[in-house]
């Protein structure tokens, strides 16, 4: 039987961007995700009371849950005595995981706060010689962004980081009914495996430099998106750069990134 939080849990879980997920099938779901390949630890970032976490508990491998929110601390702590000593309670976003997890690599997992759901896949991206895998739930339009391909209308910035790294897969939508409080947009699940060979052949810095500013003014040619970098008129002569963003593939942007390496 699902947990149902009281009044003031969802008000305060509310606040922090997240909602409560009900549905014990969606949470089985989820925590299935995880092929459990080339690591044999977990976190999971904002379990809230634990729906998601009961499944994680089942799998052969160490969970870590890392929850900011107090009263959810507190109830895990209580509920999960098997679980306690895992239990983190500090900000994911500001916190050396190092400290708990000692350099081991680890998959990171869960139904990720909207209003932080970016920057957690930004943190993914910093740490990913420790994160060979990355599941979970965010809203859908995010989901999508992350997993989509070139030619897409919601291909963009967070797409390319992402995929320079990481296989990126959409699952399935899990609609608004299932959580309590109910978001007003359905939600997304997906799945992140590391790329085997995930160091790029440019200058890391210069990419995500490039990436950003090109899609800054992903309407206009990159050879206008890219003024900025003072480009030489024969670098101006390559097709690649009579191209729009939204048009270039992550490996067209690694060698947009050689290019301009090349050219300063």
């Amino acid at each position: 039987m699902a947990y149902k939080p009281n009044h003031n849990q969802v008000k305060a879980k509310k606040h922090l961007g997240q909602h409560f997920l009900n549905d014990e099938s969606v949470a089985e779901r989820i925590a299935d995700t995880l092929t459990l390949n080339n690591y044999k630890t977990v976190l999971e970032i904002g379990p809230g009371m634990g729906v998601l976490t009961k499944y994680l508990l089942k799998k052969p491998v160490t969970t870590y849950v890392v929850e900011i929110d107090t009263e959810s601390v507190e109830y895990l702590q209580a509920n999960y005595l098997n679980l306690a000593p895992r239990i983190i309670e500090k900000d994911f976003l500001k916190y050396d995981l190092n400290e708990s997890l000692n350099g081991e690599p680890f998959a990171i997992i869960g139904n990720f706060p909207y209003n932080i759901s970016t920057q957690i896949v930004f943190k993914t991206l910093e740490m990913r010689d420790q994160i060979p895998e990355f599941s979970g739930m965010f809203q859908k339009e995010v989901a999508a962004r992350i997993c989509s391909k070139e030619g897409s209308k919601v291909y963009g910035i967070l797409s390319v980081l992402v995929q320079a790294f990481y296989d990126a897969e959409y699952l399935f939508t899990v609609p608004p009914n299932v959580f309590n409080p109910p978001p007003k947009v359905d939600s997304g699940v997906l799945r992140l495996i590391r790329k085997e060979n995930y160091s790029l052949p440019c200058n890391e810095k210069m990419f995500y430099k490039v990436v950003k500013t090109a899609f800054q003014q992903r309407r206009k040619t990159l050879r206008n998106s890219l003024k900025t970098f003072d480009l030489s008129d024969n670098l101006k002569a390559n097709s690649i750069f009579g191209q729009r963003p939204e048009q270039l593939s992550v490996a067209s942007f690694i060698e947009l990134t050689q290019l301009l390496e090349n050219d300063q």
